[in-house]
């Protein structure tokens, strides 16, 4: 996007906020880099030039506008809907890999070399895995620095800086502002403030904004989260979806509403380093750098499917914070209801996760991990053999990797994987590649809600024809499935009251 000039300038000229993260425009005149939607009165085209990302803009020398904060905008959805190493990449820099493993661990997770890594990077997004860390851990630092009363040497440090001169130097290169004036600007009272969220958050909580690209209909994204909810771990509170987090360097809790224009985000974390891992995986859950403008529009053409992509446009597929739990979570409900699985689900977080507490809520416990599930006795679990086996071969494979799910997999190896182990079928495969991996193209054609779905719309039903009609949903197809399931009156197309 960001090399086809006219567009991009089109794109500046109209403030469409649909570009926002996808490209960033850079003023020759002033050094400032904007969003596309920036209020302020667009440059003259021939002092503009576009980046892709804003690593790439702060490495040639520009800073930040204040007024636009470009850090803050949407990721680009390329990086979710794309397999190949370099948005693999993006997505493990984006969970913070670089600043726990630095660029020899993110190389080695992609099998790659570290010079092979870097050169791609840098063809493709003008900046390497150093810069786009950098840029970062700039903008985590920013979060701290105005949403907590922490000291600015614990902020350093949580945001992933290695001193606190890196730290003060780095925030006032990128923002043209030192770290207490960036304090005192977020500090400074306003004309009509805006009223504190309800309830008022806890000692220590971080609450800001995840910004999205309209539009968002919450109903199925909420509504699946909190129907399928775990006791213990999940629960739909005070209009909002709350759930414990296994973080890499402790845990935390975050409850998330969603609003006109963002989705409202309140962490609570027992290390601050781990916030940026912790905002990547909340997007992550609620797809929020998805690009629901491209998404529609390519739905939409089918005449059969464009009344429901009308009726409630900008659906999102409801993800996942963490892909082995979600595979455990998947195998449980196999042929089960919704309720049964839940349960099932609950049973193995009594006995194997670890206690948390939640002094706002009903939370008790952590999602067992792989290795704490890989030494159950078979003879506890109330499931059929057969499933018992799928499980146990599953948590296995997992906890010794020899099956790797997360934001480094490869879509294609990862399906391939799955199918080899017994007792996983084309649907658990594809509710996987799509919840946990991020496909956006999985696809259920046997799922029985899509084949009633299917039957209504005067779509063929059978699975084969099925698939062969949803070519033309490409590359989209797991949107698809979320209009779909939508036309059932099921719970989990529904906001909770």
């Amino acid at each position: 996007m960001h090399t086809d000039t006219e567009r991009c300038v089109r794109a500046v000229q109209s403030k469409d906020a649909r570009f926002d993260g996808v490209f960033f425009t850079a003023v020759r005149t002033t050094r400032i880099y904007c969003r596309p939607s920036c209020p302020a009165v667009p440059p003259k085209a021939q002092n503009m030039e576009f980046h892709p990302t804003a690593a790439s803009c702060q490495r040639a020398g520009y800073r930040a506008c204040k007024r636009c904060r470009p850090d803050t905008s949407p990721g680009s959805s390329a990086w979710h809907a794309r397999a190949d190493a370099v948005a693999r990449a993006v997505r493990l820099i984006q969970d913070g890999i670089v600043d726990r493993e630095g660029v020899p661990g993110l190389a080695a997770r992609l099998g790659y070399s570290t010079r092979q890594i870097e050169r791609q990077l840098l063809a493709e997004l003008g900046a390497g895995p150093l810069a786009l860390a950098r840029a970062q851990r700039a903008q985590t630092a920013r979060l701290l620095i105005e949403t907590t009363p922490l000291p600015m040497a614990e902020i350093a440090f949580a945001a992933g800086f290695a001193s606190i001169r890196t730290f003060n130097d780095t925030v006032r290169e990128v923002f043209a502002l030192t770290p207490g004036e960036l304090r005192a600007r977020a500090t400074r009272p306003r004309k009509a403030p805006a009223p504190a969220p309800a309830p008022a958050p806890a000692p220590g909580t971080i609450t800001l904004r995840l910004p999205f690209r309209a539009p968002l209909e919450p109903s199925n994204l909420f509504g699946h989260l909190a129907a399928t909810a775990v006791p213990g771990v999940e629960e739909w509170r005070d209009g909002a979806y709350r759930r414990t987090l296994a973080l890499p360097y402790g845990h935390g809790i975050v409850a998330l509403a969603s609003r006109a224009d963002h989705v409202l985000c309140r962490l609570s974390l027992t290390d601050h380093r781990d916030l940026t891992h912790a905002i990547s995986r909340c997007r992550r859950l609620l797809d929020l750098d998805a690009d629901p403008v491209a998404v529609d529009g390519q739905l939409r053409a089918d005449p059969l499917l464009a009344p429901l992509v009308d009726a409630a446009p900008g659906r999102r597929v409801p993800r996942t914070v963490d892909a082995a739990e979600f595979a455990v979570r998947a195998v449980l409900g196999q042929q089960v209801s919704t309720a049964a699985a839940r349960t099932h689900a609950a049973r193995l977080v009594t006995a194997h996760g670890v206690p948390v507490d939640d002094p706002e809520g009903g939370l008790t416990h952590l999602f067992p991990t792989p290795a704490a599930l890989a030494g159950l006795d078979p003879e506890t679990l109330a499931l059929p053999r057969s499933r018992r086996t799928t499980l146990l071969t599953l948590v296995t494979a997992l906890a010794d990797g020899s099956l790797a799910l997360g934001p480094e997999t490869d879509w294609t190896e990862a399906r391939e994987r799955l199918r080899a182990l017994p007792g996983f079928g084309p649907w658990t495969t594809e509710v996987i590649a799509m919840r946990a991996l991020g496909d956006p193209d999985a696809f259920l054609p046997g799922d029985l809600g899509i084949r009633r779905a299917a039957e209504g719309l005067g779509l063929p039903a059978a699975p084969a024809a099925l698939t062969a009609r949803a070519a033309r949903w490409r590359p989209w197809r797991a949107y698809a499935v979320q209009y779909l399931w939508a036309t059932d009156s099921h719970p989990i197309n529904h906001l909770p009251a």
